[in-house]
């Protein structure tokens, strides 16, 4: 158990090292189109700001966004009582709690490290599991939280819109006046390989935040199993969301992946760019587990 989520770590720093990548080739090759390497200097500290504004003011434009409200232990002592025992079994701090009045069944966790957490859950989700469901649900969600996740993502989030914001505009400068030596500009295959780079990149962009996110969803369950030492409950729990639903009524796409489950409407191409794994093989991953424990 241990080794899987060293791997994924590991495998997420490659990942984060890609976007790095990818944002910095962008920018120098903005550099060398237009001549200018003060632009490739300019994107660069531009796309550290920008990172810097997601990292500390992300956390509550997504409970803004999801229409989470903060609770007290009086509002709901079964889930209070369930995320103060979990922090504890965890040696956490005690999160933020929050409800989503909604009927689709999910949950989500955020905040950039654990001083800073809170964990939400909707009324929907919250009404249908049992108490071991609930445990298992946000024993996933505070695995978020002690794991990290939440600051890999909101750092990805970044990046990801970095690299959309960047591409765009190379595009709307190539098209409406870049270099304007047009006589002697002989950079006309440059000029494709920039289209094609500004089309790729927010597509490459896009599965790469795919692929933290989903393993990251396999990475909490895990750890989630290993706090609760019982796997069916997050499995119990995982099967009823597929049943009921998961689709919350607030349509966000920049939020989309922090959620336990696919909030969105519709399925993505070919499932390449989900942000979440396939339910059915979390579920059988989880029992997996649980037969070695």
């Amino acid at each position: 158990m241990y080794s899987e989520i060293t791997a994924n770590k590991r495998k997420t720093v490659f990942l984060i090292s890609g976007f790095l990548v990818l944002i910095g080739a962008l920018s120098y090759f903005a550099g060398i189109y237009f001549e200018d390497y003060t632009i490739t200097i300019g994107a660069l500290i531009g796309s550290f700001i920008y990172v810097l504004f997601s990292y500390f003011g992300s956390a509550s434009a997504a409970l803004a966004f999801n229409g989470a409200k903060a609770i007290s232990k009086q509002d709901d002592p079964r889930l209070w009582r369930t995320v103060e025992n979990l922090a504890i079994t965890d040696g956490l701090p005690m999160p933020k709690v929050y409800i989503m009045q909604d009927p689709g069944l999910n949950a989500f966790a955020t905040g950039r490290d654990p001083k800073h957490a809170s964990v939400a859950i909707t009324s929907g989700l919250l009404e249908v599991l049992d108490n071991n469901e609930l445990q298992g649900v946000m024993a996933h969600e505070m695995a978020h939280v002690k794991n990290y996740d939440i600051r890999v993502s909101i750092v990805v989030f970044g990046l990801v819109s970095i690299v959309s914001i960047f591409a765009d505009i190379f595009l709307r400068i190539s098209l409406f006046g870049g270099n304007s030596d047009d006589e002697d500009n002989n950079n006309g295959a440059l000029f494709l390989l920039g289209i094609v780079a500004i089309i790729l990149a927010p597509i490459i962009a896009a599965l790469i935040q795919s692929a933290i996110s989903r393993k990251r969803e396999y990475l909490a369950d895990a750890s989630g199993a290993l706090t609760t030492r019982y796997p069916e409950g997050l499995a119990s729990a995982l099967e009823k969301i597929k049943a009921g639903g998961s689709v919350t009524k607030r349509q966000n796409t920049s939020t989309a992946h922090l959620f336990i489950a696919n909030p969105l409407k519709g399925k993505s191409f070919a499932g390449l760019f989900s942000t979440h794994p396939d339910i059915n093989d979390r579920i059988k991953v989880l029992r997996s587990i649980g037969n070695k424990l």
